[in-house]
């Protein structure tokens, strides 16, 4: 949404940023026990959000809450404009997800595993497409394998290009570089961040810091199922006056 304003004799245009993820006061229980706890989070377009924290923090349930894909026992999710609770097949069908476990269909091979992804979120040259996301994972030569037989690597890759075939607006991505090889790694944040320079929204979940602090422009720390900081990595190391890591395990351990 593009706003004008004026100052004196000055007339200027700025562009007022609607949120992509719009999150209150989020619970979630298992019985009796709440892995999310009144979570509220604003995260606009042309965001990369990093939402990290130890294992059993919380951030795999949030994910999957505002991604569709599990229900909250309390409080709204808005998702590109869509309301992830009454309408988490919308919102499934809007963005692109990459699990935590790569699970590609065992007896598909990655070729027909894309063509499927491809049909379903009906893809404009989608052979076109499968062929690009094949050749820029290197993939190509094992595209007629069935997944079962694919490395963990490879089938991360899979699950990476399957996520960015459609090219969604927003991609949940957790833990996206657990099983690629540093140079991968590097593709994959070169891609995404070119995504986001574009206009593309990311919400990751992952506990590799140095990888967080490279890429993410916003992040929330996450244990207990409490966001216990949130903000830019630069407002969070000015206002702690600590590196990123620091930061994480104070909070974390509770000091």
């Amino acid at each position: 949404m593009l706003v004008n304003y004026t100052y004196g004799n000055t007339h200027s245009t700025r562009s007022v940023m609607m949120a992509i993820i719009e999150a209150k006061d989020i619970s979630k229980s298992f019985g009796d026990f709440y892995a999310l706890k009144n979570i509220n989070l604003n995260i606009k377009a042309g965001e990369f959000f990093g939402c990290f924290g130890p294992n059993g923090a919380g951030k795999t349930t949030l994910l999957r809450i505002l991604s569709g894909q599990l229900e909250p026992t309390k409080g709204t999710a808005t998702v590109l404009g869509i309301d992830a609770r009454k309408k988490p097949i919308e919102v499934k069908s809007a963005v692109g997800i990459v699990p935590e476990v790569e699970s590609p269909p065992s007896y598909l091979t990655g070729r027909e595993y894309l063509h499927f992804v491809g049909r379903v979120r009906k893809v404009k040259d989608l052979d076109k497409k499968i062929d690009f996301w094949l050749d820029f994972f290197e993939l190509a030569e094992k595209e007629d394998v069935i997944c079962k037989d694919l490395s963990k690597g490879m089938r991360q890759k899979l699950m990476l290009a399957s996520a960015f075939i459609h090219e969604p607006k927003l991609l949940f991505l957790d833990e996206p570089f657990i099983n690629l090889d540093p140079l991968y790694q590097r593709k994959a944040k070169d891609y995404l961040r070119n995504y986001t320079q574009n206009g593309g929204t990311v919400f990751m979940c992952t506990h590799i810091l140095e990888i967080a602090e490279k890429i993410c422009t916003e992040v929330a720390i996450i244990n207990g199922g409490h966001i216990l900081a949130k903000g830019s990595i630069n407002e969070l190391k000015d206002r702690e006056s600590e590196d990123l890591e620091r930061i994480f395990l104070r909070l974390v351990s509770g000091e």
